[in-house]
């Protein structure tokens, strides 16, 4: 019997699910969520109630970074890896990162476009990073690192022919495809529900808070038709926010070559009621259900809306009791480690504190067969390689010298051209000078015209745009433009989601600068919803 703990941790959310596995029976020992401000004493917390002391602990990166890349299948196994490293190494060239400072991991995968081609999902992530949640989990059994990405499809029971999204709402999005039940694909979304709770925790000044708040809201159909009736003053938070996400999605689908038969919701955002539905309609119709974890039954006697709300950190559990990829682990055994795996019982780490001030022993059976091969294996090797070093060493020495002569001669051609080039460049710099002089007398002429007419057609533009987002069961009362960008609407309807939806477009349609759009709290006379959306406008209308 193996048991794993799973540890999902966000910028203000840890959830955790303690997992054993009998054979083939998993049973989920414990579960929950906190909200925390210190991580440390939370996690010894989590540890503690869980009664995980000696099990494996399994945890998930956060700021990953995700590349594709494509190799021949004529390519050994040996060299595969080796043209993976080139390409990366390439890749980290061009978009100026620092390979040294990352470290990587990769999946291959089947290209459905290209079969005699190789697709590799690489993986990196900051090693900084790394050593920081090993710090983190400094003196418990923290045996995986794994990015959620990829472990999130463990829980998933998917149709072989099925090819599909599971859509990870946490912090951040992740939209993870899959090829029947394979991963094929990642993409991970700037957006996410840490806006949701961000923006709602800024009025309510709890981040506990903010979740249940989510947990007890119904959403609305886009067409206004209600669900559930209710009122709710956190839709103008919510549904801009999953409309933005939702939106995205879409377009991660109408980019695919793959045909996505369903999409899967999970994370913190699927708390919300309805969210699947709401993303059904935004998504043309295309399946979309709550992802729940596939070794747990709905029944009268389980809620299965606790066990979904920790899918991640389940997904965290199983990954440790080696479901999913086995290549995706970050976390490297210390040097201690893989010496007493390789020499097994023959080796022990102990020690107490007092008499030893708290350090560790090292107590190797100098006598057993297996330690000898080591040490002797290891002693030879070290002779081999110390006869290689002293003959490379007298080759590279001369080979230096000869370089260093040669770099001498090199640098003095060199020096002789770049005082050729300077005396070029004093001829140019003066002409270049005359013709700049010319260029900007020209161009503030030019930028005095325009400034002109910068304004004639803005209003135009926008009464045009706005015509072709506004719903039909919004009716605006007034426009106002107190400045050449700032435009304020007042808009009513009987239905609130309504408003919220107008805000939404207005921001996701560009038709005011979406950054800049907010609105002022909804009044409400009568059955008739009042609110004022101000904003301003994008400088491409300019």
């Amino acid at each position: 019997m193996a048991s794993c703990l799973g540890i999902y941790i966000d910028s203000n959310i840890i959830k955790y699910a303690k997992i054993t596995k009998e054979k083939d029976d998993l049973k989920v020992d414990a579960f929950g969520i906190k909200i925390y401000s210190d991580l440390l004493q939370t996690i010894d917390q989590i540890v503690s109630e869980t009664f995980s002391f000696k099990d494996q602990i399994s945890v998930n990166i956060t700021d990953e970074m995700y590349d594709y890349l494509y190799m021949s299948d004529l390519l050994s196994k040996k060299d595969l890896a080796k043209a993976i490293e080139t390409e990366f190494e390439s890749l980290c060239v061009e978009k100026q990162y620092n390979p040294n400072a990352l470290e990587s991991r990769y999946a291959i995968v089947n290209d459905q476009n290209d079969k005699t081609k190789i697709k590799v999902i690489h993986v990196a992530e900051n090693k900084m990073k790394i050593n920081q949640i090993l710090q983190n989990f400094d003196g418990k059994r923290l045996q995986n690192i794994t990015p959620i990405a990829l472990t999130i499809p463990n829980i998933a029971q998917t149709n072989e022919k099925e090819n599909a999204l599971i859509v990870n709402i946490e912090d951040k999005t992740s939209i993870t495809t899959l090829v029947g039940s394979k991963i094929y694909d990642v993409q991970n979304l700037d957006v996410g529900a840490q806006q949701i709770l961000d923006e709602i925790n800024a009025k309510e000044n709890s981040y506990l808070k903010a979740y249940e708040i989510c947990k007890n809201t119904t959403i609305y159909t886009m067409e206004g038709q209600e669900l559930q009736q209710q009122e709710n003053d956190y839709l103008g938070y919510i549904v801009p926010n999953l409309f933005t996400i939702a939106n995205q999605v879409k377009d991660v689908i109408g980019a695919s070559l793959i045909k996505i038969n369903k999409v899967y919701i999970t994370g913190t955002a699927s708390v919300i009621n309805n969210i699947d539905l709401y993303f059904e309609e935004l998504l043309d119709g295309i399946k979309c259900e709550i992802l729940k974890p596939f070794f747990i039954e709905d029944s009268p006697k389980i809620n299965i809306k606790d066990y979904i709300e920790v899918n991640s950190a389940i997904s965290l559990a199983l990954q440790g009791l080696e479901y999913g990829l086995a290549n995706m682990n970050f976390n490297k055994k210390n040097t201690w480690e893989q010496l007493k795996e390789a020499l097994g019982s023959d080796i022990t780490i102990g020690g107490k504190k007092g008499k030893d001030n708290g350090k560790k022993k090292i107590n190797i059976n100098l006598n057993s067969p297996k330690v000898k091969q080591w040490v002797m294996r290891d002693f030879f090797g070290v002779l081999v390689l110390l006869v290689v070093y002293g003959g490379l060493a007298t080759y590279i020495n001369y080979g230096m010298q000869d370089k260093e002569k040669e770099i001498s001669n090199t640098k003095a051609d060199i020096n002789t051209q770049i005082t050729l080039i300077d005396r070029d460049k004093e001829k140019i710099n003066s002409k270049t000078s005359e013709y700049t002089t010319l260029t900007t007398n020209l161009q503030n002429a030019s930028d005095a015209a325009n400034t002109k007419n910068a304004y004639k057609n803005v209003i135009t533009t926008f009464l045009s745009e706005i015509m072709y987002v506004i719903p039909k069961e919004v009716v605006l009362t007034s426009i106002e433009n107190p400045n050449a960008r700032k435009i304020v609407i007042n808009a009513q309807s009987e239905k609130y989601e309504q408003l919220a939806y107008f805000k939404a477009l207005l921001k996701s349609k560009g038709v005011l600068e979406p950054s800049s759009v907010v609105s002022s709290e909804a009044t409400k006379e009568g059955s008739t919803v009042k609110i004022v959306i101000e904003g301003e406008l994008p400088w491409k209308t300019f």
